[in-house]
């Protein structure tokens, strides 16, 4: 019944689906994000095996999650809406492209497949986006070192510059490239391992010592800045700046630092804050080049308002990983074959670290479409693909 209904459902989709609202989407970050490209190299920031993707079609992929991230949400062609019979979203792909008026439902960006990693992706597959980013990945070339293999921010960046290459050899010119990368949507989000695999961690790393919270953002800040440059010079037009989220909530730090294992840390978010808040300044300075619209997401924001109410988000437990080990889940992240919990849809944060499809659901809705206007600065990703 479920089968017949399903493919209903996908016929009448496929039927009126729009096309996607920009030609390309490119994704550049740490774990948050990552789909793939930590997989093949010699590295302890690995997430392809169970119970990762537990709930993703193809089982583990990369993701650090059980189904979805906030990127696979945000270019969902389909419309994201409450599961069937409590399947995750991911496996119910429950379509309501007939039936718009129901609740949760939101169309994003529209892309008919996710963004692949570029482990991966050559030639024609590179012109409608591709994803860069790397678990453990940090703006600082040293950032989550202690863990192995990863592609710094430079590195994709670097990855990025090959890519454009190929497209424009495809597209004919560089005139041509230009043109269409102008178009497209890049989302950019690090920062969070510089603080959890750098700043915070002095067995590892000697920037806690040798800067202030405010001194470490600033040194981040300009790094960043030159980082964004190259990628503005490389054609990107359409730009998202993701905000660092409240690493000091995450079970990891609320197990080694959080006297109840329920406060979150403040020596961490208020680090994190200052650094925030130097990104919106940055989007100011990049909206002044020519054709340029970047724009901040307020991650941390967005976060703080579902710990502050978790009932209304559809989340009971915040301050645990559904799969860990430990206090709070989170001294070691999950472990391959561990069992997860059975009620994923109800939990804030998957493992030590990183959030379940629930909560990147409900951060890439927010994040496309703002629900408040402290969600985004100075507009949301929905308007920033019409611009």
């Amino acid at each position: 019944m479920l089968g017949a209904r399903w493919l209903l459902l996908w016929a009448a989709f496929v039927s009126v689906r729009p096309e996607p609202q920009v030609p390309c989407y490119f994704i550049f970050g740490d774990s948050l994000v990552d789909n793939g490209n930590n997989n093949n190299i010699a590295s302890l920031a690995v997430a392809n095996y169970p119970p990762y993707g537990i709930d993703f079609p193809s089982g583990p992929s990369g993701r650090f999650t059980n189904g979805l991230t906030t990127v696979d949400v945000i270019g969902m062609a389909f419309y994201v809406c409450q599961p069937i019979n409590s399947l995750s979203v991911t496996n119910s792909m429950f379509l309501c492209s007939t039936i718009l008026s129901k609740p949760g439902c939101a169309q994003l960006l529209g892309f008919d497949d996710f963004v692949p990693p570029y482990a991966s992706t050559r030639g024609q597959a590179l012109l409608t986006g591709v994803n860069f980013a790397s678990a453990a990945a940090g703006i600082r070339e040293e950032t989550g070192q202690q863990l192995g293999g990863r592609i710094p921010f430079g590195g994709q960046l670097q990855n990025y510059q090959s890519a454009v290459q190929e497209m424009v050899s495809i597209l004919g010119d560089e005139d041509s490239a230009a043109n269409y990368l102008s178009k497209c949507i890049f989302s950019v989000g690090l920062g969070s391992n510089d603080y959890l695999n750098n700043y915070f961690m002095p067995a590892f790393y000697s920037t806690g010592q040798r800067y202030t919270p405010e001194q470490y953002a600033d040194e981040l800040i300009q790094q960043y800045s030159q980082q964004l440059r190259t990628l503005y010079n490389y054609g990107a037009r359409k730009v998202v700046l993701i905000g660092v989220g409240q690493v000091g909530c995450s079970p990891n730090e609320l197990a080694q630092r959080s006297p109840n294992g329920v406060a979150c840390v403040e020596e961490i978010n208020s680090a994190i804050r200052i650094f925030n808040a130097k990104l919106i300044d940055l989007v100011d300075e990049f909206n002044a080049l020519d054709g340029a619209h970047f724009i901040y997401i307020n991650g941390y924001g967005i976060f703080e308002d579902i710990l502050r109410n978790p009932a209304a988000n559809g989340l009971s437990v915040t301050n645990r990983g559904c799969c860990g080990v430990g206090r709070n889940n989170g001294q070691i992240t999950c472990l391959p074959y561990q069992a997860p919990c059975p009620n994923r849809d109800e939990y804030l944060f998957f493992d030590a670290f990183h959030p379940t499809e629930a909560a990147n659901i409900i951060i890439g809705k927010r994040s496309y479409s703002a629900r408040s206007p402290g969600d985004a600065y100075p507009m949301d990703i929905r308007r920033l693909a019409r611009v």
